[in-house]
């Protein structure tokens, strides 16, 4: 049975398409949000397990800018890499090279939440060119040495053997419903039974759309292989961090560490909540992106649907979803 989006009636305003391209092997399929004509460009890299739907929320906020999201390779619609493997390497020239194909090298700004701004942090760093780089939820230091280190390590040892296993098992493993919903309910922080409902729901639905067990398990390994940290110093461009206070993944003063040590960085840490920003709070994950874009010269004013965002982003209230 679905549930219902809140953020739906913010979403179906926007104009949607879905296209294709072949990139380093993979299929790829993306879809482009907002108007053609758009002053401003953000290309999306998701995180693991995940796809183009799960920054919908966000995307939502802020109907001027046009969004470009692409199943990454393994996930979702597209196809696995053939030509490089699934590692942060691979990945970061799969996002490198699909920029460059849609001709937006060095307008587009580049955005990456969590296993992608590991992929997108290393790309930056290896010479993709963008004026500037949001992380949400970013992977600042090692997951091994997290707030969960044990629940860290219960998973890696769980996506090692179903790495170990025949296929069909491992698979079956990997996509069993308490699996998913266990991940789920650790993560969720909002108290809104709702809207928790509608979060283990969305899941369920895409959290098991991967091409298979050996693609899975080869791009866990390169998530928990390196982090933000291993590639800061290759990123000169205006960098925009967006952390949670709860996250379950990477503790607060890693964020703290990995700013002081970049060269142009801003951290907008948000109360009360997780690693799912981009489900619990879009709102002020959208805000505090705008203001972002704003400081650095690359977008205007918010538009008036967007504006009741913005003036909750220092309270740190969510505004409530029409």
């Amino acid at each position: 049975m679905s549930v219902h989006s809140p953020y739906a009636e913010l979403l179906a305003r926007m104009p949607i398409e879905r296209h294709e391209i072949v990139i380093l092997g993979s299929t790829t399929r993306y879809w482009v949000y907002g108007p053609v004509d758009a002053a401003l460009t953000i290309v999306i890299a998701h995180g693991y397990r995940g796809e183009h739907h799960g920054l919908e929320p966000v995307i939502a906020q802020l109907p001027s800018i046009r969004w470009i999201g692409p199943d990454m390779p393994g996930f979702g619609e597209s196809t696995p890499l053939t030509e490089v493997p699934h590692s942060i390497d691979g990945f970061a020239k799969w996002l490198t090279a699909f920029v460059d194909a849609l001709g937006l090298t060095g307008t587009a700004v580049t955005l990456g939440h969590s296993f992608g701004t590991i992929i997108s942090s290393k790309a930056v760093a290896d010479g993709l060119k963008t004026p500037a780089l949001i992380l949400v939820n970013p992977i600042s230091t090692s997951g091994l040495e997290g707030p969960s280190k044990t629940a860290t390590k219960l998973t890696v040892a769980f996506y090692r053997l179903a790495g170990l296993l025949p296929d069909r098992v491992g698979e079956f493993l990997l996509k069993r419903w308490i699996v998913v919903q266990f991940m789920s309910s650790v993560l969720a922080k909002t108290k809104d039974r709702e809207l928790r409902r509608w979060i283990h729901y969305q899941h369920h639905t895409y959290f098991n759309n991967f091409a298979s067990r050996d693609s899975v398990v080869e791009a866990f390994e390169a998530s928990v292989a390196s982090d933000v940290s291993t590639y800061s110093d290759g990123i000169t461009v205006p960098t925009l961090l967006v952390a949670a206070e709860l996250d379950d993944i990477t503790p607060v003063q890693a964020h703290r560490d990995l700013v002081e040590s970049m060269t142009d960085a801003r951290l907008e840490l948000l109360m009360g909540v997780g690693h799912l920003i981009h489900y619990e709070v879009p709102g002020l994950a959208a805000a505090a992106i705008h203001s972002f874009l704003v400081e650095q010269g690359l977008f205007g004013d918010l538009p008036p649907e967007a504006t009741t965002v913005q003036s909750n982003i220092e309270s740190g209230a969510e505004p409530s979803a029409p």
